[in-house]
């Protein structure tokens, strides 16, 4: 039988949920914690990578059991057991052939920063109060990576990634006052790093170190030195998966 389980985590003790040699991962502390409860080797299968430190709200990952679980019990076992980074929300049984990384059709990230000094958004927020930034140039640069794209140029160099080409449904920066602002952008996929970087390259649109207009000339360069700087990993929620 087949169960889908939807989660929260706190990612700045792990280096993402993927399993890593030498690294706590997200993915590695829940499937030791499921093998405990339920005994055997229990393998899941989350919607996709987060970056190390990078947090996911609602994430959905799938495991295999050869039984019914009581699932109400579980998941208050889980919580039990489990660091207080990681919150278990629902755990249902679904179909056979559900994934939870190839059935997702639509991925959302929102990046957060703050323009003056708070030490309450400190820990899962930039603190960005570099010069005056232009929240118009900056979305009409987001406007422009809608679209079906080859994104290497946003992507971290060295990766493995086969294909690079991504549809990005939507990319808009908003304002929940004036000191507290944060992008949110939604594609059928992501690249490594590359909302890190994305971020990176319209905040210097917005201080006019780039045009807005030259999105397009970047994206077909496919180079990554082209692009932006990375901005940390803390303040990037993966915020939303939807599935087909």
């Amino acid at each position: 039988m087949r169960y889908k389980i939807t989660l929260s985590y706190n990612g700045a003790d792990f280096c993402g949920w993927q399993i890593q040699p030498h690294d706590p991962s997200v993915q590695e502390t829940l499937q030791k914690a499921l093998s405990t409860l339920l005994g055997g080797d229990i393998s899941l299968t989350g919607a996709g990578r987060t970056d190390t430190g990078v947090h996911a709200r609602n994430y959905t990952a799938h495991f295999d059991y050869p039984s019914e679980i009581g699932t109400e019990t579980l998941i208050y076992k889980l919580n039990a057991i489990l660091p207080p980074s990681i919150a278990i929300h629902s755990i249902e049984k679904t179909r056979d052939d559900f994934h939870a990384r190839f059935d997702a059709r639509r991925r959302e990230y929102c990046y957060y920063i703050h323009r003056c000094k708070d030490p309450f958004a400190n820990s899962f927020s930039y603190y960005y109060p570099y010069g005056e930034l232009d929240l118009e140039a900056m979305n009409r640069a987001a406007a422009l990576l809608t679209g079906r794209h080859d994104f290497s140029s946003f992507e971290k160099s060295g990766s493995d990634n086969k294909n690079p080409v991504c549809t990005v449904f939507e990319a808009c920066w908003y304002k929940e006052d004036e000191n507290h602002w944060y992008f949110r952008i939604a594609a059928d996929r992501f690249l490594r790093n590359m909302v890190r970087s994305i971020v990176g390259t319209l905040l210097e649109v917005g201080r006019g170190k780039r045009a807005a207009e030259s999105i397009p000339e970047l994206i077909e360069s496919r180079d990554r030195c082209l692009a932006g700087q990375s901005v940390p990993g803390k303040a990037l929620f993966l915020s939303k998966v939807e599935y087909f």
